[in-house]
């Protein structure tokens, strides 16, 4: 029979629920305002050629995912934090069996590590202007696929191969955009993913066709929502300001939802498990 599952994880649930159907974070929301004056300066100042090279750019890094592996180190380190704190696993999948809180604790220790190396990094690109502009893309990807890849192996999942490209992308979709609706795909992609794996299926992703055909207007969606942001680095002495913002920003929103959406994906293969 399926798991039950206990109290604790039915509060998570819970906590997942109203994740899901709530407004963006206030972290969020002051950077929208604060970005008021500055997407004033970008509409009359960025061509449309930049604005499209730098989606060009997005979709490009976006592709690139599936060279990406988890070989970067990411599964040690976690079977290295994972020993730290008393739990001896031989491989990063046995994390499944552990209790909830125990992933949750494991997971928050890498939270905040990757966002404050974007902020650098993006403060950095962006005292170049549009010279590093391009750059800073593909670079800020890069950052934020090893939080997806270590948050989601903190839970047993690890995403170390294109197979993941869906829920890897709805993910990136709903950290940029912050809508209850991109929100809710990226838990429903948590879901097939969690059932596939359950019944030891290939996972492919909610949608038929071929990957490109699932997923060509998504880097269009990421980049409405991030290289907005990310084109205020153009302006001259808000660029660094505006960098290393944006990217702590973006980091902080992709690990908050790789969160979410890794603790729904345990909790889906436990519901389903035998």
């Amino acid at each position: 029979m399926p798991m039950r599952l206990t109290a604790d994880e039915r509060a998570a649930r819970r906590d997942i629920d109203t994740w899901a159907q709530s407004l963006s974070s206030p972290v969020s929301q002051l950077i929208n305002w604060a970005m008021q004056p500055v997407d004033w300066v970008v509409e009359r100042s960025v061509s449309g050629e930049m604005l499209d090279r730098a989606e060009d750019v997005t979709a490009e890094a976006l592709s690139q995912l599936s060279d990406m592996s988890a070989r970067t180190g990411v599964l040690d380190t976690v079977r290295s934090d994972a020993r730290a704190q008393g739990i001896e696993i031989d491989a990063v999948e046995d994390l499944r069996h552990e209790p909830l809180e125990v992933l949750d604790e494991l997971a928050r220790t890498r939270m905040q590590q990757n966002a404050l190396i974007a902020a650098l990094e993006g403060g950095g690109t962006g005292l170049g202007g549009a010279a590093l502009l391009v750059a800073d893309i593909p670079l800020l990807f890069t950052i934020n696929f090893r939080v997806i890849q270590t948050i989601s192996a903190c839970y047993g999942f690890p995403m170390h191969d294109a197979a993941y490209r869906p829920l890897v992308l709805a993910i990136f979709t709903a950290a940029a955009s912050g809508s209850r609706a991109t929100r809710a795909d990226a838990l429903r992609e948590s879901s097939v993913a969690a059932a596939a794996l359950v019944h030891d299926h290939p996972y492919s992703g909610r949608r038929t066709g071929s990957f490109h055909e699932q997923n060509r207007h998504v880097p269009r969606e990421i980049a409405k929502a991030l290289i907005r942001r990310k084109l205020g680095q153009l302006i001259p002495l808000a660029g660094a300001a505006v960098g290393a913002g944006v990217n702590y920003w973006f980091t902080k929103s992709t690990a908050k939802t790789s969160f979410m959406c890794s603790r729904a994906l345990y909790l889906d293969w436990k519901e389903r498990h035998q």
